[in-house]
């Protein structure tokens, strides 16, 4: 019996290839020499990779018996992960690597743009003594707001603590009762930029967290306020603090991350080089000796779960693993449900239920859980969410998580239900199912509105009061817009006019979140939330 192939195309520690043990034959070859890799890859078995090389569908074309693609670090931007999944390979990388090396960068930029430190030190190389010029400011006493309180968020808030200041906290996924324990007190994010000395950015970039920081933000700024971002590129407007920076709307920054790298390629970011109170360095985050030595062990170990068969924790587009054939078609249904759930809810649950009815209940559900987690947080953390992650994170945020199994089902084979009760004691709940020999995702209740419409990609859901005409409205102002309704279904609460109705709406496309705001106010309705699902 042949050893399996592992492909290492970027330097990687010798603790790395340590652990991937004796059991495996080792290859090395240049990333970034493409003839070379598409030769290489071959007879490989596993593809090891950091940030340089290009792994995408003419790679898997080129490597048949590739099982999986591991990416030693955090991102995956150079990793085509639809292309990895429809070629059946599994794409692992190292979601908590870099979090102590993120939060210690963001306190270092912290102190930097306080006591400018970038300029005291091209000043003393430049033959200067500028002490008055250079004049800092103290942390004690400050007022540190925190946007985004997950994982990196809370390691900031940990470090900082010891500095004495007060701790202000913006993330709707994350319990009051948590942020009390680490010192802070949740706000919306207007009283952070109000009250702030200080603000450090800890989002992921989604189309609501994009652009986040912007000019209406930094016109109720503090004159004083200085603005970190370590996170991820855009969430701040970087015209809109160009223009806050120049004309004293607030004091200073410090940038690690920018929406265009480096900023010299975009003529927005470009322009704040020119500026002497922002502190600029290249993407470090992730940049320590620990952080890639941590990032090259856990994926080594990731790759040897995987080439065993087993459940791979890290694994980001499927779960792996020796789970019963009858559960591994629910991960993806319970992964989507998480993600409309989040939609619909807008924020952390206090508690969540999992409740998954029906044969299925009669085996090992545990994965189903873990996915109905990850999807629940997708697009909501800074990190990267696996299934060994989520739970972590649920109790980070305060979550009571629940999973409760049922072997009676009423109207299907099979479901997966989620049950979230928020801060308000407000209810949100979503059920789905697996449907025909396709195993096809099916929405099949809402809130209590028994359903059943395909649980595609892009999905409008709107509450109102049923009356003539409605229909006819907000499918207009979709036509209008260019987005197309596939399919959809109404459910009314009562039997006659005036009850409320939910209707869910099967799009072929995104339909942006201004449309979807404007047709809630043209039409009056409770609610309005759009869903864009991915797996």
């Amino acid at each position: 019996m042949t050893s399996p192939v592992v492909l290492i195309a970027e330097e990687l520690s010798p603790a790395t290839v340590e652990v991937l043990g004796p059991d495996v034959e080792v290859r090395h070859v240049d990333g970034a020499d493409r003839a070379a890799l598409l030769a290489a890859v071959v007879d490989a078995d596993a593809l090891l990779v950091r940030s340089a090389t290009q792994v995408d569908a003419e790679v898997f074309a080129a490597a048949p018996n590739l099982k999986v693609v591991a990416r030693a670090g955090v991102g995956l931007d150079n990793v085509d992960v639809p292309a990895a999944t429809v070629a059946g390979a599994m794409v692992i990388n190292a979601p908590t690597s870099n979090i102590t090396s993120a939060a210690e960068l963001a306190v270092a930029l912290v102190l930097a743009s306080l006591r400018n430190l970038a300029r005291a030190d091209a000043s003393v190389k430049a033959g200067k003594w500028e002490r008055k010029q250079l004049t800092g400011v103290e942390l004690l006493g400050k007022t540190v707001g925190v946007v985004g309180f997950g994982r990196i968020g809370q390691l900031v808030a940990e470090r900082l603590a010891p500095f004495g200041v007060q701790l202000l906290a913006y993330d709707p996924y994350v319990s009051h009762a948590r942020a009390a324990e680490l010192g802070a007190r949740v706000v919306e994010l207007d009283e952070i930029m109000r009250e702030s000395d200080v603000i450090t950015v800890h989002m992921p970039k989604t189309p609501e967290t994009t652009g986040l920081l912007g000019a209406e933000q930094f016109a109720i700024a503090k004159s004083n306020l200085h603005v970190v971002n370590a996170a991820r590129g855009g969430l701040i407007d970087e015209e809109a603090l160009y223009t806050a920076l120049t004309t004293g709307q607030i004091a200073g920054a410090a940038l690690d991350v920018y929406s265009s790298e480096p900023p010299a390629k975009s003529e927005t970011a470009a322009k704040l080089l020119e500026l002497e109170n922002i502190t600029l360095t290249p993407h470090l985050g992730a940049s320590t000796a620990e952080a890639q030595e941590k990032a090259g062990v856990a994926v080594a170990r990731s790759v040897r779960l995987a080439l065993a068969g087993e459940l791979v924790p890290d694994a980001v587009n499927v779960a792996g693993g020796a789970l019963d054939d009858l559960v591994r078609p629910g991960v993806a249904l319970a992964d989507r449900l998480g993600q409309l759930f989040t939609a619909l809810a807008a924020e952390a649950p206090e508690v969540l239920e999992i409740v998954v009815r029906g044969e299925i209940a009669t085996h090992d559900v545990t994965a189903l859980k873990l996915s109905a987690l990850r999807g629940m947080f997708r697009g909501t953390v800074t990190e990267q969410v696996s299934y060994v992650n989520a739970p972590v994170m649920a109790e980070e945020r305060g979550i009571s998580v629940k999973l409760e199994t049922e072997e009676e089902s009423e109207r299907f084979r099979n479901v997966v239900a989620l049950r979230g009760t928020l801060r308000d004691g407000s209810v949100v709940s979503v059920a789905g199912t697996l449907s025909g020999a396709r195993q096809e995702h099916k929405l099949v209740e809402i809130g209590g509105h028994e359903l059943e419409v395909p649980l595609s990609d892009h999905l409008l859901v709107i509450r109102y009061v049923d009356g003539p005409g409605m229909i006819g409205q907000y499918g207009a102002r979709l036509g209008a817009a260019g987005v197309n309704i596939a399919g959809m279904q109404v459910s009314r609460a009562g039997t006659t006019q005036g009850s409320e109705a939910l209707v869910v709406l099967d799009l072929d496309e995104a339909a942006p979140r201004e449309l979807a705001e404007e047709i809630g106010r043209e039409i009056g309705a409770h609610s309005v939330h759009a869903a864009d699902l991915v797996y």
